[in-house]
């Protein structure tokens, strides 16, 4: 009995953690993309600088007339460097699925301690705690879906 306890402790808590790795992962991908965009965008400032150096420095004007298009001192537009793309995001467990696994494993526990049948008592404990806790977290989605809507 003990060691159905333990293992469902276990099976509880690592699913519980599963979902700050991939928060973290999430993270370190949006700092890759940013980091890739500053490079990105200081190779782009050194190719403007490069290429205005090659030009060579500009004449002074005094008294001319201003130029016209399409004369050698037309300075060209900076270009717009493209955006980092987005990392994908992870759709993750809806807060029902939460919900139900740890309603489970609150239930399994509280069940074993409180009835004189460990085992029973854990599987109704289970079954009750899967239950609850679905219900409130459906809850929550619904909740959710609706301030998604409303904005």
């Amino acid at each position: 009995m003990k060691q159905l306890l333990i293992a469902v402790s276990a099976a509880v808590i690592l699913f519980s953690c599963k979902s700050n790795a991939d928060q973290a992962m999430a993270i370190e991908s949006a700092k890759k993309a940013t980091i890739d965009s500053i490079n990105a965008i200081n190779t782009l400032k050194q190719q403007v600088i490069d290429s205005m150096k090659a030009a060579g420095p500009e004449p002074a004007r005094s008294h001319r007339a201003p130029a016209t298009a399409g004369s050698s001192s037309e300075v060209a537009a900076p270009v717009a460097a493209a955006p980092a793309p987005e990392a994908p995001r992870k759709k993750g467990w809806s807060h029902t699925a939460k919900g139900a696994v740890v309603g489970a494993g609150a239930g399994a526990i509280t069940g074993a301690i409180v009835n004189k049948d460990r085992l029973k008592g854990a599987a109704i404990g289970t079954i009750i705690g899967a239950g609850a806790g679905a219900a409130t977290g459906a809850i929550v989605d619904h909740q959710k879906k609706k301030r998604q809507a409303a904005q």
